[in-house]
């Protein structure tokens, strides 16, 4: 055989060689690989990083997952509905086949979820329910009512005689939550309220309606209105100083304040802590957040309901498990989302104060005793 017609035919093989490794790269870019056996097709939607809390989230799942073998992806909307959005559509683009999602506003993020559906994903709302849709599977969260009632309970604890100063602050309306949280804790301050043990101080539209034991979503929609925080810690400084601006020393001395989470629940406590007139304070939180344990143990907040986010996330990849396999997903009750009854899986909450901070946060193994100062 001639020189040429060698040449020629080894042109001809770099060619095929060539054309199929383009061939193979383009497969790749262009779909996502399937899951490696065993591992988890999921994504999951935080609303921000900026709030301890779903920091903590993200770090419980990761750890979840791994010592369970699944892969993840986290995305974090940062406040941003519209940002949310995109996170649900990269992870529908990626392939998952189950979306757990915590909505930054619940009614907002209705079409997200529904984008989701219509790729055929299952939609796990977390912690907060997605509302004003159809198109969510399953919703998984804590005793909400449950928490707001433990809060207003510890409040009604250590109040003794009548005309006490009371507060009121509530997170933030685009959260079905807020509603919640309020509604448990007013079904046990209301009594109280009722019988002179309590005074309301920063809430026109909580005194007009404080003889009333059950609130209507509109009621508490004005009220909410008035002491909303946003879930902000500096829009929950700012409230709080301006209610203790307007209110005279009769309205001060020895305080309750209902703070709906541990951020805002350590902003408030700041400025009634900076007033002369305030010469004590009890105020509520949630979250168990290292920085307001550390706030229990310098007396500084009251108490805080500790949700162990250990169980929450265990149960939402318990469900998604079961999702994925087409098992039937176990489930304690539904939530009205305004469209649909959720079914959902709840969990117990706890709270917690300066008596059983260790018992509960620490011999839990929950937090590392050495994650904190003056704890005895």
């Amino acid at each position: 055989m001639s020189k040429k017609p060698q040449r020629l035919i080894s042109v001809l093989i770099a060619v095929l060689v060539l054309s199929s490794m383009l061939l193979s790269a383009c497969g790749t870019a262009a779909t996502t690989a399937p899951a490696t056996e065993g591992k988890l097709a999921v994504g999951i939607v935080l609303p921000t990083k900026d709030e301890p809390r779903w920091v903590q989230d993200e770090t419980r799942f990761k750890d979840a997952l791994t010592a369970a073998g699944y892969d993840v992806e986290i995305l974090f909307s940062q406040g941003s509905s519209a940002k949310e959005k995109e996170n649900v559509e990269a992870l529908i683009t990626k392939g998952v086949k189950v979306l757990i999602i915590c909505p930054q506003d619940g009614d907002a993020a209705a079409a997200a979820v529904e984008e989701a559906r219509k790729a055929g994903i299952k939609v796990i709302s977390y912690d907060r329910l997605i509302t004003s849709t159809d198109a969510v599977d399953y919703y998984v969260t804590f005793d909400s009512v449950a928490v707001g009632a433990k809060q207003g309970q510890y409040l009604v604890d250590h109040a003794s005689g009548t005309g006490l100063p009371l507060y009121l602050y509530a997170g933030a309306a685009s959260d079905n939550n807020a509603f919640l949280f309020f509604e448990g804790a007013w079904s046990v301050l209301q009594p109280k309220i009722a019988d002179g043990t309590f005074v309301i101080k920063n809430s026109s539209e909580a005194v007009a309606l404080q003889d009333k034991a059950t609130l209507t979503r509109d009621e508490m929609s004005k009220i909410i209105g008035q002491i909303t925080t946003n879930w902000d810690f500096n829009t929950a400084k700012n409230l709080a100083e301006s209610n203790l601006t307007v209110a005279t020393a009769a309205d001060k001395g020895e305080v309750f304040i209902l703070a709906p989470n541990d951020g805002t629940a350590r902003a408030i406590a700041d400025a009634f802590g900076a007033d002369k007139d305030v010469t004590k304070y009890y105020v509520t939180g949630q979250d168990a957040e290292k920085a307001s344990v550390q706030y229990i143990i310098d007396g500084k907040q009251s108490m805080t309901v500790f949700k162990d986010v250990r169980t929450l996330v265990n149960d939402a990849i318990a469900m998604a498990v079961s999702l994925l396999k087409g098992e039937t997903v176990a489930t304690t009750g539904s939530y009205d989302n305004k469209k649909i009854q959720v079914p959902a899986k709840q969990s117990e909450v706890i709270a917690v104060d300066a008596a059983n901070v260790k018992s509960v946060l620490i011999d839990s193994g929950y937090y590392a005793a050495s994650d904190f100062t003056g704890l005895e």
